[in-house]
């Protein structure tokens, strides 16, 4: 059996080594594939332009693309337009994939003011980017009614160091007022791709992929100031935009099975942190 994952970057990478670990032929579509690790197949494919032949037997596809720029023409061309044209070559070459997978973030809930937020949460993106990652849901529902959308909370994990690089930098502010974010390590969300797509029966059709513990933005910053021997960041205004807040829950994906490596962010950040030399305490 051959999974295709389609814009195998860091996170597809992840995924593609573990499916092949199970024993699955990968194959992985990206522009440059020659940095890609023994395990997945590569192929030079520009996905907004024309899509070579699909695997014959190809029965799990994955969509793990990411928008070179926070632009609306960058993530129509790197969501909807990609999931119109993999599952029209798809079409094209009479392959029925088994499985569907795409992925999306929560950021299509919008701010929802604190609030908690699961599947049954009405959508309401608040910014042109998460509308566009709705846009791309939808088409893909329409055309495959059984694919599974797995929404992520902010990825961090190797190379996703952005909190890390704000306190160590001392740039880090703590918010003025309450913050609830929600995050989730590179290698649960590779493994929940997988577990989705190989080991859940009847899968639903929407999953949010987010830790155990949606945290307060300064107590994570505060956290990995202490990990790092320095002083607790200041409070104060980050910077001009308006950032989400909400309590997002997995309960949905734990009650098919799944466990976490990094149930929160303190597991995860240590995990990080030990990768990168860096003592705790």
């Amino acid at each position: 059996m051959t999974v295709l994952i389609a814009g195998c970057g860091d996170l597809g990478t992840e995924a593609g080594l573990r499916f092949a670990a199970a024993g699955h032929r990968v194959v992985g579509w990206r522009r440059r594939p020659q940095n890609l690790p023994s395990g997945i197949e590569g192929e030079a494919v520009d996905l907004t332009g024309e899509l070579p032949a699909v695997p014959a037997d190809a029965r799990i596809v994955v969509f793990t693309t990411a928008a070179g720029e926070r632009t609306e023409a960058a993530y129509r061309a790197s969501y909807v337009d990609v999931v119109a044209k993999v599952l029209g070559a798809f079409e094209r070459d009479v392959v029925r994939p088994e499985r569907v997978l795409f992925v999306s973030s929560t950021a299509v809930y919008g701010r929802s003011g604190g609030g908690s937020v699961d599947e049954q949460t009405p959508p309401e993106p608040a910014t042109a980017t998460a509308r566009i990652l709705r846009e791309a849901e939808e088409l893909l529902h329409a055309i495959r009614p059984d694919a599974v959308v797995l929404r992520l909370a902010g990825i961090y994990g190797p190379g996703r160091t952005m909190l890390i690089d704000q306190v160590s930098s001392g740039s880090a502010r703590i918010p003025e007022g309450p913050q609830c974010t929600n995050r989730i390590h590179r290698d649960d969300a590779a493994a929940a791709i997988v577990h989705l797509t190989t080991a859940v029966p009847s899968p639903g059709t929407i999953y949010l992929g987010t830790d155990d513990s949606p945290a307060e933005l300064g107590d994570v910053l505060t956290f990995l100031a202490g990990e790092l021997g320095l002083p607790q960041p200041p409070v104060g205004a980050a910077g001009a935009a308006v950032r989400a807040s909400k309590r997002c829950s997995n309960a949905l994906l734990r009650a098919t099975g799944f466990n976490f490596m990094y149930p929160s962010y303190r597991e995860g950040y240590r995990a990080v942190l030990a990768g990168h030399g860096v003592r705790h305490g």
